[in-house]
């Protein structure tokens, strides 16, 4: 069942900025991660889903509610992390976290108590000064304190450091385990590497791939690199091995090639290759990097899927 859904999502801002006929879905108890750049258009669709921007074209909805047109009752079950954090500076972190409280009419703070405890939160003192990190970790606190079912976090790990960071992702796979629904925006892989189930990647405000994490993890498709002791080997692979295999990128000052071999077909590349005078031979690990910056790749003019590898 579709928690939240986004359905032909157009808001344009002019100069190719916004997001533009947007759709996606994340289903109940799934982790979903939207990865992209600054300014690809994340933070414009998280506004949209928390109600806080009225689509030009299309509809976002939460629970089947139409986010707009039914803004305060979403915020009931629903958690919001920010990227970017504004906190009223006259106020104590203290009194923050009991302003937030007290908007959701909470009676027990002891799971908020134990928030605090694990992102190690010192609230005591006045927001003005609080260090950003401090102020993230504050953020993290009361985006969770009423234990939400449905969890948006735009950036959640910016201005964390990388110990915590790792709290963070841990925090996350546990909430998942306890069936929360979560919308994970960032632009770093590790941590939607992670932690989520599917991903969708976009680009200048429009969705150019969606995928389960697990297909790309178990990918049929490997990429091999081998390097050999002489320049004449060298030519000698290159010219043979093209005919059966797909050379994805040379580097002829290094003696080098990288080939893509489908799992079939790996105990005859082996077979082929040992025939030649190699200095070494390896495989390339294929990771969400790799498929991400294939849509971002400036020598790639297409955004509609696929590889581009170039030739050294």
């Amino acid at each position: 069942m579709a928690v939240l859904q986004i359905e032909n999502l157009t808001k344009d801002y002019g100069f190719g900025r916004g997001v533009f006929d947007l759709s996606f879905n994340v289903e109940k108890g799934e982790v979903y991660g939207f990865l992209g750049p600054n300014g690809a258009g994340k933070t414009t669709t998280i506004r949209h889903i928390m109600g806080f921007s009225r689509p030009q074209k299309g509809r976002t909805l939460v629970n089947g509610q139409d986010s707009w047109k039914h803004y305060h009752e979403i915020q009931r079950t629903l958690g919001y992390l920010p990227g970017e954090i504004a906190l009223p500076e006259n106020l104590t972190g203290l009194q923050f976290i009991k302003m937030m409280a007290d908007l959701r009419g909470m009676t027990s703070m002891d799971y908020t108590h134990a928030l605090i405890d694990r992102f190690g939160l010192e609230p005591k003192g006045g927001l003005k000064r609080m260090a950003l990190g401090m102020k993230r970790k504050l953020a993290i606190v009361t985006a969770f304190m009423h234990d939400p079912d449905i969890l948006v976090l735009d950036e959640p790990t910016s201005g964390l450091d990388p110990v915590m960071q790792g709290i963070f992702i841990e925090f996350v796979k546990e909430e998942k385990k306890r069936g929360k629904t979560i919308l994970l925006s960032s632009h770093i892989f590790s941590e939607v590497d992670a932690t989520c189930d599917r991903i969708a990647i976009i680009k200048e405000g429009c969705l150019v791939s969606s995928f389960f994490a697990d297909d790309l993890r178990h990918n049929e498709s490997k990429t091999y690199r081998v390097e050999f002791n002489s320049r004449e080997e060298f030519e000698r692979f290159i010219k043979e091995i093209s005919a059966f295999y797909q050379i994805a990128s040379v580097k002829r000052h290094r003696k080098q090639a990288n080939i893509h071999v489908n799992d079939n077909n790996v105990n005859r590349f082996i077979s082929a290759i040992s025939g030649y005078d190699l200095k070494f031979f390896t495989e390339v690990p294929f990771t969400l990097e790799d498929y991400f910056m294939n849509f971002y790749d400036r020598k790639n003019k297409s955004t509609k899927g696929g590889f581009n590898f170039g030739t050294d």
